[in-house]
């Protein structure tokens, strides 16, 4: 500690009140605790750093003298001359650690991680505490559901390694997932190597494409072939829907190729709002492909009679 900058290590300025320095230091605890980042050797660093600068500016004498003499101060670091652990108090009273934690870590351990004192339940041979409980390791899996699953909700079947044993499980999927949704299933990882609890189970979801059917957010959207008659006259064509089989949808007369017309609500439901989005059906109109002699008369008397060009005024 004696090459460290005590108020650099806390990120506070040198005229911090007390009470900055105590928020500073619970702050760096509640990041780099062994407890909270297990095997990271740089959160361990920093956090026995941020004890030993906290032993001395927390005392108000211990950091007038650092004020005066610098880096060769070596009163208030744990192992120099004065001892001390940083959650006794100073200047400005000992620290609460379950307020430090918000309870949800276990205080023994967290003691014990301080190098306290001998003997005990939780300590093992020569004096050491024991390790605390390990959770067991998290596993991730991708899997793919189909469309309709995803937009309306269901169940899969998730066949999966735990513990070297094939597993089986039955998921259930939301209502309106979409691709890279992630659910997360507690307890159903591995279970953990030292009566801690097990770990957790992530899915990744991909949901699988669909025939017709393409997905815009909460809405839908499918493409309906009609006829040149059916575009040019009007007409009622059957249209797909995602849960209510087939609707009868008006198409307008003179609806040109590539019109998008709405049906409302017959979308996926938003999960936050609980409200379904649209459908829209883009019109395609598809000329036939073979003409016998007396409809190609017609055609040719139909370009008689409605002379237009479609591509006046686009360039």
């Amino acid at each position: 500690m004696s090459q460290l900058d005590c108020y650099k290590v806390l990120g506070v300025s040198r005229d911090a009140s007390a009470e900055e320095i105590r928020k500073a230091y619970k702050k760096m605890v509640r990041e780099n605790h062994p407890d909270m980042k297990p095997d990271d050797k740089k959160a361990a660093e920093k956090f026995q750093q941020a004890q030993e600068a906290y032993a001395i500016l927390d005392d108000s004498e211990k950091r007038e003298q650092y004020d005066r003499y610098g880096t060769t101060f070596r009163g208030g670091a744990p192992g120099g001359g004065g001892g001390g652990s940083p959650f006794s108090g100073g200047g400005g009273g000992p620290i609460d650690l379950g307020d430090l934690f918000g309870g949800q870590v276990d205080l023994e351990s967290i003691l014990g991680g301080m190098g306290g004192g001998r003997g005990g339940p939780g300590f093992g041979q020569g004096g050491r505490r024991a390790a605390p409980p390990r959770k067991g390791q998290e596993l991730r899996f991708e899997i793919q559901v189909a469309f309709q699953v995803a937009a309306e909700g269901g169940s899969h079947e998730l066949q999966f390694r735990r513990s070297n044993q094939q597993e089986k499980l039955t998921v259930k999927i939301p209502v309106g997932v979409a691709s890279g949704s992630e659910l997360r299933l507690a307890g159903q990882g591995e279970p953990s190597p030292s009566s801690g609890p097990a770990g957790d189970l992530r899915l990744t979801i991909k949901v699988a494409p669909h025939p017709y059917f393409r997905r815009e957010g909460n809405n839908i959207s499918v493409e309906v072939p009609v006829t040149v008659s059916e575009a040019a006259l009007g007409a009622k064509v059957d249209v797909p829907t995602l849960s209510e089989g087939n609707v009868l949808l008006t198409i307008p007369p003179g609806t040109p190729s590539g019109t998008r017309l709405r049906l409302r609500e017959k979308g996926i439901v938003d999960r936050k709002t609980d409200t379904p989005g649209d459908q829209f059906v883009a019109v395609k109109i598809v000329p036939p492909t073979e003409l016998s002699d007396e409809a190609k008369e017609l055609f040719e008397k139909l370009a008689e009679e409605t002379p237009q060009s479609p591509r006046d005024g686009l360039w």
